[in-house]
């Protein structure tokens, strides 16, 4: 049985796994990514946990044949290197990632495939997550950012560019506070991921009038528009700060449910995944984001399933694994 290694690299953690053609991920381990480091460090860091798992594997009776990765920024997925990259790890882009993986492991290059990690947390799902047995699914992510990908047969579909799935970065009329649109992290304005992002959420709960001492982050508001006002003390919840998270939160999701409703009228995919931080907190966003959504339908999309995925911290290794199985 044919066996490679899927790894995860992000921003703030690199994740990878020795996966089997059928997709069990037989053992995994994960690394803080030297964000600050540079390209050349983090190359470093990840050949020697991949190399780490394949010596694990060895001991296992396991052989690994290749190593497939989905990593943050836009990746060339034809030349394996990455064409850019923000302020999130230093020095990323114009690293050659798939020939200097190649290099440190002694691997040949056609057996080290790579794509942005959205695109590989898509192509999990795709293959053995919610859109499994689907000939084309579109993924959206809502956490700290907000980025998709749209898998056609099998394939995520990458742009001539590699930048296809930046979903976050087209416009949206909800973005817009007292007339201004809202400023997004790419340089832009009037962005999904500028009003539906978990840091747009915050800020949308402080310029609604909510206090950081009663929320002093995302995961804060959820909790704060989830409970009730109670008496007495300094733990009270004031119903003001309350009003400003429950606003806040339905703005986000129905910025996300108006965003993700109008690509589905665009690519008409076979099932729609919803993913993220922001999928995970339950009705109060969930509903909602899926009533925006089903808004935006043209008729004959108005049953199309839209599932929250089920992999969860696998997808991006067992999707980026596939790319070599």
């Amino acid at each position: 049985m044919t066996h490679v290694v899927g790894v995860d690299l992000g921003g703030t953690k690199t994740a990878a796994g020795v996966v089997s053609e059928r997709g069990e991920v037989l053992m995994s381990e994960t690394i803080p990514t030297l964000n600050r480091d540079g390209g050349e460090a983090i190359l470093d860091a990840t050949a020697a946990l991949i190399a780490g798992l394949v010596e694990r594997a060895a001991d296992a009776g396991v052989t690994v044949s290749g190593v497939g990765i989905g990593s943050a920024g836009v990746i060339d997925a034809s030349s394996g290197a990455v064409v850019s990259a923000t302020d999130a790890i230093h020095g990323w882009a114009g690293t050659e990632l798939v020939s200097g993986l190649s290099t440190r492991l002694s691997l040949p290059l056609s057996a080290v495939r790579a794509v942005n990690d959205v695109h590989a947390h898509a192509l999990g799902e795709a293959w053995l997550g919610a859109a499994a047995g689907s000939s084309s699914s579109l993924m959206v992510a809502f956490g700290t950012g907000v980025g998709g990908s749209f898998v056609l047969n099998g394939e995520p579909v990458l742009g001539h560019r590699f930048v296809g799935g930046h979903v976050g970065h087209f416009a949206s009329p909800l973005a817009v506070f007292d007339g201004v649109p809202l400023s997004c992290v790419c340089g832009g304005s009037g962005h999904v991921e500028a009003v539906a992002s978990g840091p747009a959420i915050y800020e949308s709960y402080l310029r609604f009038g909510g206090s950081s001492h009663e929320a002093a982050d995302t995961r804060g508001v959820f909790a704060l528009a989830a409970s009730g006002t109670h008496d007495g003390g300094a733990a009270a919840v004031s119903a003001d700060g309350r009003a400003a998270a429950l606003r806040a939160v339905g703005l986000g999701a129905a910025a996300a449910g108006q965003a993700v409703g109008g690509l589905i009228n665009i690519l008409d995919p076979e099932t729609v995944v919803i993913s993220g931080g922001l999928a995970d907190a339950a009705d109060l966003w969930w509903k909602p984001m899926e009533t925006a959504l089903r808004q935006e339908l043209l008729a004959p999309l108005a049953k199309v399933p839209v599932l929250r995925a089920t992999l969860g911290n696998t997808a991006a290794i067992v999707g980026a694994a596939k790319l070599v199985l």
